[in-house]
């Protein structure tokens, strides 16, 4: 089984957890610590990060915060924490990777598919059981609304994110580019830097643009972006 802290540099994205959870939209970062940290009696945490601990924080990878994005999908169905930290453990011994929540192909979904269905009945977990059995077609619409807005390598691993798509198209999030921060897609500039100078520059559009060399329009989008409701 994979060991956590595998990794000490920061080359795979790093997101602290507030930071996470305002990129994925969740309410509390507190959420996302409880699915990184050990359960009653010393259960295994649902997601083995990938960056060692130090101090009392828990910085993600880019594949932690997909993990934590697919985690948030079945925990909007009201899947209990015993039953996804029970399929983790054995998604990860299964499909033989670390993060077997941030993959996609045929060949994931179906081995993914089973492990959630023993874990149902292995658990009891009866909305769990209902969503694989009665219900199967919502599990195949959660799963693909997972790998919407992603593109994967040809491992089947995450890659690259679109955080939204409807609001900000060219927005890109992948650890290839300002470790994993929120970039406009037109020379890769953080949305964050553009927004700063934007309001710095007393809502300067046509300013900044000039600045870093890209369009009004990818700025208006940084802008949309950053401004947009985290609920």
């Amino acid at each position: 089984m994979p060991a956590t802290a595998k990794v000490t540099d920061v080359s795979g994205g790093f997101y602290t957890v507030s930071e996470a959870a305002r990129l994925l939209g969740i309410e509390s970062g507190q959420r996302i610590t409880r699915w990184l940290t050990t359960g009653s009696a010393g259960a295994a945490p649902i997601i083995l990060r990938d960056y060692r601990r130090i101090g009392r924080e828990h910085e993600l990878s880019f594949l932690d915060l997909m993990e934590v994005r697919f985690i948030e999908h079945f925990r909007q169905q009201k899947i209990s924490l015993q039953a996804l930290r029970v399929a983790s453990k054995e998604a990860r011994k299964e499909l033989g990777v670390d993060h077997p929540f941030a993959t996609s192909g045929v060949k994931f979904q179906t081995d993914r598919k089973q492990v959630f269905l023993e874990t149902a009945k292995a658990t009891g977990d009866k909305q769990l059981l209902n969503l694989m059995t009665k219900q199967i077609a919502i599990y195949e619409v959660i799963e693909s609304s997972f790998a919407r807005d992603l593109e994967f390598d040809v491992d089947g691993l995450a890659r690259q994110w679109t955080p939204a798509p409807a609001l900000a198209p060219n927005v890109l999030v992948s650890p290839q580019y300002a470790f994993g921060r929120p970039v406009i897609a037109e020379r890769r500039v953080p949305t964050r830097a553009l927004f700063e100078c934007w309001k710095a520059n007393g809502n300067d559009t046509a300013a900044v643009a000039d600045w870093f060399e890209i369009d009004d329009g990818a700025v208006n989008e940084a802008i949309r972006f950053e401004l947009r409701p985290l609920h």
